[in-house]
């Protein structure tokens, strides 16, 4: 069940922003210990080499390739790269971005542009020049990584307009795509995250709007779960080995919520 022998995968963002599991790094973990010989893509090369290092000592296959994914030449001579190195491409995990509040009237146009660039082009060139192998091999499965706050106006009561539009963006992507390839036997599904504990936290979002107080963020962001907890990256690690899975093969087009019930519990 949910084996990926054989299998090529390419994961963006398969780095960590420090110690710790995040989701890039934990979903080329779990697909390399499923079997998928893993092409981990991320800006800093060091972050990707510490989950190859990991793989490695499993005895799985990963090679590590700095891109930086809003670039298409890099985005472009990363997949021949990969083909170069598998000679095939099987998965695509989509899982690069990052959050900036604002609205649109306190926003800069550089903070939207650069949020509608990060969050959803570079899913756009993840796709663009992966599909066309795709479609010669006949088969292939592609993962968006969005996030709840393209299904809600509010996140922890903060408005975050162009990430917000952006994942938004990523899922009708996801459905556009699906169709495009749904006759050359291609699927492509979204994975919709919400709030997670994974090093990010500590590293960025404590200071945006936690005001570096850890426990006091984690607190909250805990409370505001129905479930009563933050998820981590091996919760959406686990979904996204189901979707880029065979056993997924009858579902495209479609979104899977990992969010411990907020979506469900909130307009």
């Amino acid at each position: 069940m949910l084996d990926l022998t054989g299998k090529v995968a390419i994961v963006t963002g398969a780095g960590s922003v420090g110690p710790g599991w995040g989701n890039g790094k934990a979903m080329a973990v779990l697909f390399a210990r499923q079997g998928a010989k893993v092409f981990g893509i991320d800006i800093n090369l060091g972050a990707a080499s510490v989950t190859g290092e990991i793989i490695q000592k499993e005895r799985g296959t990963f090679a590590a390739h700095c891109c930086d994914m809003l670039a298409a030449q890099e985005v472009l001579g990363a997949v021949d790269a990969c083909m170069s190195r598998f000679g095939r491409v099987d998965i695509l995990v989509n899982n690069v971005g990052g959050s900036a509040p604002g609205d649109p009237a306190s926003m800069s146009e550089a903070v939207w542009d650069s949020q509608i660039d990060l969050n959803l082009k570079t899913a756009f060139l993840g796709c663009k020049y992966v599909l066309p192998v795709m479609e010669k091999q006949g088969s292939g499965a592609i993962l968006n990584i969005a996030s709840i706050a393209g299904l809600r106006h509010h996140v922890a009561g903060r408005t975050y307009v162009a990430y917000g539009a952006a994942k938004a963006g990523m899922i009708a992507l996801g459905k556009a795509t699906a169709m495009a390839y749904v006759k050359k036997g291609i699927r492509c599904n979204t994975l919709v995250v919400g709030t997670m504990r994974t090093p990010l936290l500590e590293a960025r979002v404590v200071h945006q709007i936690g005001g570096g107080d850890i426990d006091a963020l984690m607190a909250q962001r805990n409370a505001s779960i129905p479930m009563g907890h933050m998820g981590d990256a091996w919760d959406v690690a686990n979904a996204a080995l189901f979707l880029v899975s065979d056993e997924a093969r009858y579902i495209t087009a479609t979104e899977l919520i990992v969010d411990g019930g907020i979506s469900a519990a909130r307009p």
